[in-house]
C-alpha cells in the first residue's frame, strides 16, 4: 500500500512576555469585557525585541525534535510556514536549518493561518513520493512586528509562538498517521486581510509607514463568514476523502482566531464542545502557529490519545483553507 506520513513528536515554544487584556486597556480604547465577549482572547504573548521569528521556530524545532526521539542528523527537510520571516529572503527555514545544525533542503511556505496544515500537506507528499523520510514541520510567527497598536479591532487577537512537528514515513499499512488531506485558495478575497505595503506593488517609503501600510489590515465581518462556512466544508471534504463521518472524530483541531468562529463551526458540523480543542484564551490568533501548538498540547493534555481520529482545520488570508485528518 506504499507510504504513509506521521507525526512521531511535536513541540512549541511561547515568549515569555503575556501581554493581557488588562494591559491592552492601557494602550487602547477597549476593555477585558470587550475583548472576550468577542473573541474569547484573554491574553496573548509578545516576543522580546532581540526574538526574530527563526529564533521561536528554533525553540520549537528543538523541543519536537527531541520528543521525536530522532536526531537533528536525521531531518531529511524542513519547512517553515510563516507570514513573518525574519526578511524577505534568504527563507527563514534556512536560518533555522542553520541555527539547529541540520544538513538539508529547507524552505518557506506562506499561507498565513492555514500555514501549518498546508505546510503538513507538502511534508506528506513529500513522504508519499519516497523523496524524503523525516521532515521538520514549523508553523512560526512573530506577529508582534506588523500589528497596528493603535487599532483596537487587531491589535487584540493576534499573539507571537512557533510549534513544531517531526513527520516521518510509515508503512502504508499502519493504522496510524495521515488519513487524508485538503488544502484550497480563492485570491478573489485577498484584499479582506493583507498588510498592504512594504512589497514589490507597495515598496518601503516614508509614507508606507507614515499611513501604517506595513501593518495588518482586515475587514474582520466579511472575514468571519467565509471561515465559517470553508472551515466546516473542509471538515466536511477531508472526512470524506477518508471514508470517515463526524462520528468518528475523537477531537478537531480548529484554528484559534476567534471563540465566535470556532462556537459557529460546532454548531455547523455538530460536534460537542468536549471533541473541540481551545486554547486561543491564552495565546490569541498565532496564525500558522496555532494548530500545532494546540495539537501539541491536546496530545500533552491527554486530549489525543494513541488511536484518535483527530481533525485540523485553518482559515487565514489569500484566502487559503486546509484539513488534515489523521489517526494518532
Amino acid at each position: 500500500m506504499g507510504t504513509k506520513a506521521k507525526i512521531i513528536g511535536t513541540g512549541i515554544y511561547i515568549p515569555e512576555k503575556a501581554l493581557t487584556n488588562a494591559d491592552l486597556e492601557t494602550m487602547v480604547d477597549t476593555t477585558d469585557e470587550w475583548i472576550q465577549t468577542r473573541t474569547g482572547i484573554k491574553s496573548r504573548h509578545i516576543a522580546a525585541d532581540n526574538q526574530a521569528c527563526s529564533d521561536l521556530a528554533v525553540e520549537a524545532s528543538k523541543n519536537a525534535i527531541k520528543d521525536s526521539g530522532l536526531e537533528t542528523s536525521d531531518i531529511d527537510l524542513i519547512l517553515v510556514a510563516t507570514i513573518t520571516p525574519d526578511m524577505f529572503f534568504p527563507a527563514t527555514a534556512c536560518l533555522v536549518q542553520e541555527k539547529i545544525g541540520a544538513d538539508c533542503p529547507a524552505f518557506d511556505i506562506s499561507a498565513a493561518c492555514s500555514g501549518f496544515p498546508y505546510a503538513l500537506t507538502t511534508a506528506e507528499s513529500f513522504i508519499k513520493s519516497g523523496m524524503y523520510r523525516n521532515i521538520l514541520v514549523v508553523g512560526a510567527e512573530k506577529l508582534s512586528s506588523f500589528i497596528d497598536w493603535d487599532d483596537r479591532s487587531t491589535c487584540v487577537l493576534f499573539g507571537d509562538g512557533a510549534g513544531a512537528a517531526v513527520v516521518t514515513a510509515v508503512d502504508g499499512n499502519s493504522e496510524s498517521g495521515i488519513l487524508s488531506s485538503y488544502i484550497g485558495s480563492n485570491g478573489k478575497y485577498a484584499d479582506l486581510l493583507k498588510i498592504p505595503g512594504g512589497g514589490s506593488a507597495v515598496p518601503p517609503s516614508h509614507d508606507v509607514i507614515d499611513k501604517k501600510l506595513h501593518t495588518l489590515k482586515m475587514e474582520g465581518k466579511e472575514i468571519f463568514k467565509l471561515a465559517v462556512r470553508q472551515m466546516s466544508d473542509s471538515v466536511a471534504k477531508v472526512l470524506d476523502n477518508a471514508g470517515l463521518s463526524l462520528e468518528d472524530i475523537d477531537m478537531l483541531i480548529p484554528h484559534q482566531a476567534n471563540l465566535r468562529i470556532i462556537d459557529a463551526v460546532m454548531d455547523r458540523v455538530k460536534l460537542p464542545r468536549e471533541k473541540v480543542f481551545i486554547n486561543l484564551y491564552k495565546y490569541g490568533n498565532m496564525s500558522s502557529a496555532s494548530t500545532v501548538v494546540a495539537l501539541h498540547e491536546a496530545v500533552k493534555e491527554g486530549k489525543i490519545k494513541e488511536g484518535s481520529n483527530v481533525v485540523m482545520v485553518a482559515f487565514g488570508a489569500g484566502l487559503t483553507w486546509a484539513a488534515t485528518v489523521m489517526k494518532w
